[in-house]
């Protein structure tokens, strides 16, 4: 690469915020300290502006995983803006190819590029054609996202910088309202741009990929502290539309969470959620791939007995799993246009359904044995 190829505008914003929190910052609160207020407003505005990515810029403009009433369309929109990472259309233009094109040439962040280029070197050089943003027609058509789209600099220079030292004023004079926007302002945008981009590199390289092994992205509960529950890529790239990233009750997902307490007061609807059939289908897809690849290492006997153990049990698995996707798509359409059917076609359809979903949990089961058992003979033969 050469100078040319630096895109000298994002570069020195980024080493510059970086820069001042690494020397300012410090000096500030060597001079000063940290009050309450300075950590508390850099909690507000790093939840403010991060939730505006996971949930706004993301789950919503990207996927739109689900809808939600104009305030909070408008809202995340502005601390999307404060989050110094693009505008929305430009950001789901990127996104939505990143998904299209996963870990070959046209995705932007690719991490078959390194680890650099996936974190933050693909907003640092210029390193193809400007965006045609044809991956983003929908968005191009909403009035709010082509307001932000022709204002975002202006937005979030005043909702990111001025407004928390702004507050910092009224709260204690021109002292904290300097520490303000060094905490607050610049201070969080650093940390606001890494735990984003830590998901396009540290995602895309450690952790457990437990849906699919089809792309690099990987499930990490560690990441998924500091980005709002996105650290559950692997979940995210084999279920990109559904509104959860961590689908497990356990699993620490505050997007998730904001979305539901949102539907619940009327402000989102139209929540996307894969069945909870077709995410165990997929764990247990990839469980076969991984045991497959543990047979193919042992000696043809043992690997025989093994197979024995689990091969009825996948073969009805299959069946099972193939009649439920037929009626689960059968009634979901039934449900989606509200076909005027008679009362005994739809309890047929209804009865149907349930039952397949009862024989595929049952199976469900029986895999897990079997799978179980066969780990055992494995390791017994070891």
């Amino acid at each position: 690469m050469t100078w040319q190829t630096v895109n000298w505008y994002n570069t020195v914003f980024l080493l510059g915020t970086l820069l001042v929190t690494l020397t300012a910052v410090p000096v500030y609160l060597w001079h000063y300290g940290l009050s309450w207020f300075h950590a508390g407003l850099f909690l507000l505005f790093f939840i403010l502006t991060g939730q505006s990515i996971t949930m706004g810029y993301h789950r919503l403009f990207s996927h739109h995983a689900f809808q939600a009433s104009w305030p909070v369309r408008l809202l995340t929109l502005i601390f999307g803006a404060a989050a110094f990472e693009n505008s929305a259309l430009t950001w789901c233009d990127d996104h939505r190819r990143h998904h299209k094109h996963t870990d070959h040439e046209e995705d932007p962040y690719d991490i078959s590029k390194g680890f650099f280029h996936a974190h933050m070197g693909w907003i640092m050089f210029k390193l193809g054609e400007p965006p045609t943003y044809a991956s983003v027609p929908d968005l191009e058509r909403d009035p709010l996202v082509r307001w932000q789209h022709k204002y975002y600099v202006v937005i979030g220079v005043v909702a990111g910088f001025i407004l928390p030292a702004v507050l910092g004023w009224f709260w204690g004079g021109a002292e904290a309202a300097l520490g303000a926007f060094l905490i607050a302002g610049v201070a969080r945008t650093v940390f606001v741009h890494h735990s984003t981009f830590f998901i396009n590199s540290l995602c895309h390289t450690l952790g457990t990929q437990p849906y699919s092994d089809r792309c690099t992205a990987r499930d990490s509960w560690f990441m998924a502290f500091f980005t709002f529950g996105e650290g559950y890529h692997n979940f995210h790239h084999a279920f990109q539309h559904d509104y959860r990233n961590g689908v497990k009750a356990w699993q620490f997902d505050p997007t998730k969470w904001t979305i539901w307490l949102l539907s619940k007061v009327g402000m989102a609807s139209q929540l996307r959620r894969v069945p909870a059939e077709r995410i165990r289908h997929a764990e247990i897809t990839e469980q076969q791939r991984q045991l497959a690849l543990k047979l193919a290492a042992l000696p043809a006997a043992q690997a025989a007995s093994v197979r024995h153990q689990v091969e009825a049990v996948q073969a009805r698995l299959q069946e099972a799993f193939l009649r439920w996707e037929k009626l689960e798509i059968e009634y979901r359409r039934a449900m989606e246009k509200k076909l005027e059917a008679s009362r005994e076609k739809a309890n047929e359809l209804s009865r149907d359904f349930r039952e397949a979903r009862e024989k595929l949990v049952v199976v469900f089961h029986e895999w897990e044995q079997a799978h179980s058992s066969a780990l055992s003979t494995m390791l017994a033969g070891a």
